[in-house]
């Protein structure tokens, strides 16, 4: 029986995806990410995901905007899956201390609890997802990681009873006419010619 247990104890222990990893590991990495300065305005992603066993569920992209609403950061989020359907989300984002973020949405129990250390953020949060006709609670670990050309890159394991179940992959963006608008305000320059 013992045997048994401690096969099963490891098979769990393997299945969670358990990571000794912790947002403090990124401190004094740049570019540094705040949630507030890079999802200001307009942000596009394209995402994927997987089940426990790495085979490709479903693709999507995500059109976002966020804007400051007195103390709160709403960042909205509208998904269109390769099947088809289109879902919403709307975050209301609040600042918890000086490296801390809590924040809700319609569909998520409770509050979301983000922490962010250099060009990292981890967010945990429980998310009440529909699947096959019955509304599940699923345990994110959400992941964000800052990369010097602009490009965020997310990466959430999902998991049901400390089990991991699957993990959506994302690449955030800025539009590219965020990138022109940049180019368009700085400052001419006058090159001589020899």
């Amino acid at each position: 029986m013992a045997k048994k247990l401690t096969i099963l104890a490891t098979l769990l222990l393997l299945l969670s995806g358990c990571t000794d990893m912790t947002v403090e590991d990124f401190r004094g990495k740049q570019p540094e990410m705040r949630i507030e300065t890079y999802f200001d305005g307009p942000t596009q992603a394209s995402g994927i995901v997987r089940d426990r066993f790495g085979n490709l569920r479903r693709q999507f992209t995500v059109t976002m905007t966020g804007r400051w609403d007195g103390d709160v950061f709403v960042l909205e989020e509208d998904f269109v899956y390769d099947d088809g359907e289109q879902d919403r989300r709307i975050w209301r984002v609040r600042k918890d201390g000086e490296s801390g973020y809590r924040a809700t949405a319609p569909d998520v129990i409770g509050e979301a609890v983000g922490k962010v250390a250099g060009n990292a953020l981890n967010w945990r949060y429980t998310l009440a997802l529909p699947i096959s006709g019955r509304v599940w609670h699923i345990d994110f670990d959400d992941w964000m990681f800052l990369q010097p050309d602009g490009v965020l890159i997310n990466q959430a394991h999902m998991s049901k009873f400390g089990i991991r179940i699957g993990e959506i992959v994302l690449s955030f963006s800025k539009p590219a006419q965020a990138a022109v608008n940049e180019f368009e305000d700085a400052p001419a320059r006058v090159v001589a010619l020899p």
